[in-house]
Parts: structure tokens; sequence; C-alpha cells
């Protein structure tokens, strides 16, 4: 699927930040057209034209200026640069980028929103979820402790 697979691969392992080291992360060209689901457990880069679903469940969705998806989308973080049709949902965070075209309802924990992008739906806030992201430290940090409550 892909031709030039050390150049696709190390520029989107960059923009991944430090949450997805020593992660697997996938990339689907703008030379696809999917029609059905994509499911999996890994990180993963779009710039092609998907219709259907798209679940990656705790893990990090890219959608590149060139990607158009009629579906729905479940991860963990979701960053759009491209044009989607459908609910996005994801539980730590939303980035729209200024390119990105977006018709549907979005649910996650926290949403950016770069001037100039185009969206138009609903949007449900939850920021008290807990993060699917968040280390082990954090969590036991922001939990009320015993002693306080007597």
């Amino acid at each position: 699927m892909q031709t030039n697979k050390n150049t696709q691969r190390s520029s989107f392992a960059d923009s991944n930040g430090p949450s997805s080291i020593g992660r697997t992360s996938s990339y689907l060209g703008p030379g696809l057209q999917i029609k059905g689901e994509i499911t999996g457990n890994e990180d993963l880069k779009l710039d092609s034209n998907v219709d259907g679903l798209v679940s990656i469940g705790g893990f990090r969705l890219t959608i590149g200026p060139s990607a158009h998806l009629k579906a729905d989308i479940v991860a963990r973080e979701a960053t759009i640069s491209g044009e989607v049709h459908g609910d996005i949902s994801a539980r730590d965070r939303i980035e729209i980028m200024k390119s990105a075209s977006i018709v549907g309802d979005l649910s996650t924990g926290k949403l950016i929103i770069e001037e100039g992008a185009y969206f138009k739906g609903g949007v449900e806030i939850d920021s008290h979820a807990t993060q699917i992201g968040t280390d082990l430290d954090s969590l036991l940090k922001s939990a009320p402790k015993k002693a306080d409550a007597q």
C-alpha cells in the first residue's frame, strides 16, 4: 500500500508527540478508497477516502488534510485536518485544525478548534471523565484522599 514507507512513517511518528513513543502506528494514504469498518489497536493516520466507521478505541487518530470521511469516529484522541461527515467521539481530546471541515456531533473531554476551521454540529464535553491516556501517578494525585475526608 505504501510506496515510500520510511518517509510516511517517520513524518507521522514525529507528529505524534511523546504520548505515542514506542507504539505502532499505521498510515492509509490518499490513493485509497475504503468502504466499511476500520478497527484497530494502534495509532492511525488517514489521508484516504473512507465511507463507514473508524474505531481505534484507546489510540490516536489523525485525519490528514487530503482525507474525506463519511464515517463515525471513535478514538482516544483525534486530530482533524481534513473533511469529516459523521460523529466524533474521542475520550481525551479532539483537535480541529484550520483546514478541517466537520459536520457532525463531537463528544470529548477537551476540544480545541483553530480559527478558520469549519464545524457544524453539537458538542458534549465531559471534563470529569477519567482520561484513557492518563498515567497512574496523575490519577492517584487527582483522587480524593481518605485522610482528607475524616
